[in-house]
C-alpha cells in the first residue's frame, strides 16, 4: 500500500486505540511517502505528546507549522506542552505566549486557548493580562467553571 493517507487513517485509528506505537509505525510510513503533509506530522507530534516524548512532539508540531502556518490546534498543542511539562526547570512562557496568540488570532473564539493566555499571564505574574483573556472567555462562554474560578482566585490573592 503507498497511501500515504492510508496510513495516516490507520495511525489516526491506532492513536484513538491506545496503540500508540502501531500510531506511531503507521504515521511515520505515511511520512516517507509524502513528506511535506502537515497533518501527518501534525498527528505524530499528538502521538508523541501522548506517550510524553516532549521534545519529539515539539519537532514535529513546529515542522506542520513549517508546512501550514494556519495550523491553529499545533500552535495550541506546543504552548500546552510548555505550559504544562514538569521535565524541565525553566519553561519558555513566553514562546508559549507567542503561540497562544498566534493561536487566537487565527480563532479568536479558541477557549481553551484564552484560558491557556490567562494562565501563562498569571504564572509570570502578569495578572491584569490573565484577567483581560479570562474576560474575554467569558464573554464567548459565561458558565465556563475554570475561568470563573481563576478569575476569582486572581482577584482575591494578587490584586486586592
Amino acid at each position: 500500500m503507498s497511501d500515504y493517507k492510508y496510513y495516516l487513517d490507520e495511525g489516526i485509528v491506532d492513536f484513538r486505540n491506545g496503540k500508540y506505537s502501531n500510531a506511531l509505525e503507521n504515521i511515520n510510513a505515511s511520512i516517507e511517502l509524502k513528506d511535506d503533509w502537515e497533518i501527518s506530522f501534525f498527528y505524530r507530534g499528538v502521538v508523541n505528546q501522548a506517550l510524553e516524548n516532549y521534545d519529539d512532539a515539539m519537532l514535529d508540531y513546529t515542522k506542520a507549522l513549517k508546512l501550514n502556518p494556519k495550523m491553529t490546534d499545533a500552535y495550541y498543542n506546543k504552548a500546552y506542552i510548555t505550559l504544562t511539562r514538569k521535565d524541565i526547570e525553566s519553561p519558555n512562557y513566553n514562546q508559549a505566549i507567542k503561540d497562544l496568540e498566534k493561536a487566537i488570532e487565527l480563532d479568536p473564539k479558541f477557549i481553551d486557548a484564552l484560558y491557556a493566555m490567562a494562565a501563562a499571564h498569571k504564572k509570570l505574574g502578569n495578572y491584569h493580562e490573565s484577567l483581560e483573556y479570562l474576560e474575554k472567555l467569558l464573554q464567548i462562554e459565561p458558565q465556563a467553571v475554570n475561568a470563573k474560578a481563576l478569575k476569582k482566585l486572581i482577584l482575591q490573592k494578587y490584586i486586592i
